[in-house]
């Protein structure tokens, strides 16, 4: 089993700052994809930015420019520095990751608990 923890929520003004991370840890072999995603009250999860192993990364349009995503491969982690930050980036963020157990198995999906991040006018 893999476990995924995020950490480094919390309230940050209009403009401000806030740096999210997430640490996978368990039986890991590879971990192809990381990835924060965001669910705004009563819509569905949707890509904040990701990054593979290889370092290839993709933003939600909104974030380009403000939020930045890079990989500790070595621990397993990953940082979204989040700057700029606007009222609307206010919500729940969720750490996602591919892992590979199994030098020959396939990947699977897991998903964080979340952590909130507020905005303050």
């Amino acid at each position: 089993q893999v476990q995924l923890v995020e950490s480094g929520g919390g309230l940050a003004p209009a403009g401000g700052s806030l740096r999210l991370s997430c640490t996978a840890s368990g039986i890991i072999y590879n971990i192809p994809l990381m990835a924060f995603y965001r669910q705004p009250p009563g819509k569905q999860r949707e890509l904040v930015a990701g990054v593979t192993s290889d370092g290839n990364t993709n933003y939600a349009g909104s974030v380009k420019g403000r939020f930045s995503i890079t990989r500790d491969i070595a621990n397993n982690t990953m940082y979204l520095q989040m700057n700029n930050l606007r009222l609307d980036d206010a919500d729940a963020y969720y750490c996602h990751a591919l892992v590979q157990s199994q030098r020959f198995g396939r990947s699977e999906p897991y998903w964080g608990q979340g952590t909130r991040v507020t905005v303050s006018s």
